[in-house]
């Protein structure tokens, strides 16, 4: 009786958990000019939720490829839950860095970003 209410109430705290990764205002958007700086000193993990031909094309400095990495998620993330961690898609209108961002919050990760700009944004600083 005792086992069964440890998994009760582990698989109630698991689905609230879950649903709170998906609560969008959860993920701070980050600036073009932060997101360089974060590059530059190496301090974060950037994951790009762009298409393969899009990411082999154009991609932030250091950025994982998301969809090619999603199965061994857990194991390119770092190992430290607080690490930063930034999820970007195309631009402001695109909205599958919600995947990458969703899932690292599944993972237990606890500072997670959103740089809306995307990779359209990240294009632009250098014009």
């Amino acid at each position: 009786m005792k086992l069964l209410m440890t998994l009760i109430i582990l698989f109630a705290s698991h689905g609230t958990f879950a649903s709170s990764c998906k609560d969008d205002t959860k993920y701070p958007d980050v600036t073009t000019k932060k997101l360089e700086t974060l590059v530059a000193d190496r301090s974060v993990t950037i994951v790009d939720v762009n298409s393969e031909k899009s990411f082999k094309k154009n991609r932030v400095p250091g950025a994982i490829h998301y969809k090619t990495n999603k199965d061994k998620f857990a194991q390119v993330l770092p190992k430290d839950k607080n690490a930063m961690v930034i999820a970007y898609c195309g631009g402001k209108r695109c909205t599958a860095w919600k995947d990458a961002a969703y899932a690292a919050c599944e993972l237990g990760y606890t500072n997670v970003h959103h740089y809306s700009s995307g990779i359209k944004g990240w294009a632009k600083r250098k014009m």
